[in-house]
């Protein structure tokens, strides 16, 4: 699984590999801290054992053609976009060249790969076309009507986490999110919509997430 975006990106990765490697019984492997750069990437993927079942690589970017070069390394089954911000626009110029510069992560994924894509995001369209245009599965999270992994409801607690109910399509769950803040509710459905993607189990996400 390869995780870019402008913010969010070692929590979204390290909480998709904490499902994972609940799920496989430690046979997981991730990048660790924020190792998401040309030599990150490669060290993190020549440190991967052997018999790993799942792995998680985080990608990043500050300027133009970065983010393919890593992902034609790793070659994901999965690849997700956990949201388009302005961090690096001083590089790129516009919030459209960030949209674009993050979807070059669907360019490497392997074939019959699914981008997960967030669908509350104003780019949202821009990258469903990128996804498109490579001809991989699509899968979006978020509140909207139209997403894929969409938020029902979410019960704040007096932790600060809360309680998310989820829709799946073919399933609804319920689970806790561990972490404050309404930017969590997000990326527990991207972790979500990655973990099913990835065949694993999202029970183990639940509980992970917790």
């Amino acid at each position: 699984i390869g995780v870019t975006g402008s913010v969010g990106k070692t929590g979204v990765k390290e909480a998709i590999f904490g499902s994972l490697d609940r799920a496989s019984r430690g046979a997981a492997h991730r990048s660790v801290r924020s190792y998401n750069n040309h030599v990150g990437v490669p060290l993190s993927l020549a440190r991967m054992g052997a018999r790993s079942r799942f792995a998680v690589f985080e990608m990043g970017m500050n300027h133009a053609g970065e983010i393919a070069p890593l992902a034609d390394h790793v070659r994901p089954h999965v690849a997700v976009i956990t949201t388009i911000a302005p961090a690096h626009i001083e590089n790129l110029g516009s919030m459209e060249a960030i949209a674009d510069e993050k979807a070059q992560i669907f360019a490497g994924l392997a074939k019959d790969g699914t981008a997960v894509i967030p669908a509350d995001s104003e780019y949202a369209e821009r990258l469903i076309g990128h996804a498109r245009a490579c001809g991989v599965n699509i899968v979006t999270f978020g509140r909207s009507k139209d997403a894929d992994v969409r938020m029902l409801d979410a019960i704040p607690q007096a932790n600060g986490g809360s309680i998310v109910t989820a829709d799946l399509g073919e399933q609804r769950l319920c689970y806790t999110v561990a972490e404050p803040g309404e930017h969590w509710i997000a990326n527990s459905l991207a972790v979500m919509a990655a973990v099913r993607a990835a065949g694993g189990a999202l029970a183990a996400a639940g509980l992970a997430l917790a």
